[in-house]
């Protein structure tokens, strides 16, 4: 089975970035595993022109594709995103918005395979689980309208630098355990 691991942040080094690293390397004893960067993709924002809405295809010629392919390979999908201003990072909202193409809101649409999982471990710098439940409710009814089947998330605080991650490695690998077994 593939797996992919996607760091919803900007940001290639940072907490976020060590949190994927290491939900990939718990990932890697079960699954064949990719881990991507949204900063690894360029693409545009929505111009909300709605042609997809009637073609089921972007106007725009971007990266976007390359990472629905990615998904399309996946039969897990592991978005791992932080919490800017309470909510998922403007790169990732940006990238969802141009999946109008794939979503289940409108028809004729594109689709991706079925039967896929999706998995979501959410991170902020502050103490309160309130804004990792909204970075994962945003994932999650991202997936839903990609009829991505929503099957576990983890949130994690008081997450600030990569230091912050190692006192949460075990709660990271008894998650990627859960998404192993589940399965």
């Amino acid at each position: 089975m593939k797996a992919l691991v996607m760091n919803c942040s900007p940001v290639r080094d940072g907490a976020t970035a060590e949190i994927a690293r290491i939900a990939a390397k718990q990932l890697a004893g079960d699954f064949d595993v990719k881990s991507v960067c949204i900063d690894d993709y360029s693409f545009a924002f929505c111009k909300g022109c709605r042609n997809c809405h009637n073609t089921a295809k972007c106007v725009m010629t971007d990266d976007i594709p390359r990472i629905i392919a990615e998904f399309e390979r996946a039969d897990v999908i592991v978005a791992v995103s932080p919490s800017y201003w309470a909510d998922i990072p403007g790169q990732f909202k940006a990238f969802i918005d141009r999946c109008t193409p794939w979503c289940n809101t409108h028809e004729p649409h594109a689709s991706i395979s079925r039967g896929k999982k999706g998995f979501v471990i959410a991170q902020r710098t502050g103490p309160s689980m309130k804004e990792c439940e909204r970075v994962i409710g945003s994932v999650e009814h991202f997936y839903g309208h990609l009829e991505i089947e929503c099957c576990g998330h983890l949130g994690l605080c008081s997450v600030e630098r990569k230091d912050d991650v190692l006192p949460h490695i075990d709660e990271i690998a008894e998650f990627c355990r859960g998404i192993s077994a589940s399965l």
